[in-house]
């Protein structure tokens, strides 16, 4: 199976191979089978659990935004890629995910973006942001504005295309595709309006 550029560096940065991984939204598991032994996956398509399931991956029919949303088990990262965009509650769902890790655990959310130069989005490779599905959309800044409302604490926003931190950086203005990397921020307090 061929892996995008970006997966594969986020892969080998934050060794998600030996990690205990919860990939929320994970599909039928094409990320979820690349992560380490305890990792599992969390859908709401029934045909997913079962093709996941039919290659070994631990994978339960399960939404995160329902109000009786539970899971016992606790992991060292939560993986969640192209889903915030399509949630209707983006603010509750971070909140809720911080109870999902480990001391010490972090979240990589990768999410489209419209770029800063936003007339780029009349280009093929820039349009995805504005899919049918999305219902939130999110630049670099909002993006990580709507993070930090939620309780957590940005370590990185960037693309990952690249094997370098430095030029993946300065294509950020202009990158598709912004993965943040953040942890629970234990100081977290609403601001008073």
């Amino acid at each position: 199976m061929v892996r995008s550029k970006s997966f594969t560096n986020l892969i080998k940065e934050f060794g998600l191979d030996k990690k205990a991984v919860l990939d929320v939204g994970c599909s039928d598991g094409e990320h979820l089978e690349c992560f380490g032994p305890g990792s599992m996956g969390l859908t709401i398509i029934e045909e997913h659990v079962e093709s996941a399931k039919a290659k070994g991956l631990n994978v339960a029919l399960k939404n995160i935004e329902d109000e009786n949303f539970d899971l016992d088990q606790k992991f060292d990262v939560l993986w969640t890629n192209n889903l915030l965009e399509h949630l209707n509650a983006p603010h509750a769902f971070l909140v809720k995910a911080r109870k999902l890790l480990k001391p010490g655990g972090i979240m990589i959310l990768g999410v489209p973006v419209v770029p800063t130069p936003s007339w780029l989005t009349r280009f093929s490779r820039f349009k995805g942001v504005y899919a049918v599905s999305h219902v939130n959309f999110f630049t670099r800044r909002t993006l990580v504005d709507t993070v930090e409302h939620a309780g957590w604490k940005v370590l990185e926003a960037r693309a990952f295309y690249l094997r370098s931190k430095l030029l993946n950086t300065l294509i950020n203005a202009i990158a598709p595709h912004i993965y943040v990397i953040m942890e629970p921020n234990p100081g977290f307090k609403y601001p008073r309006k």
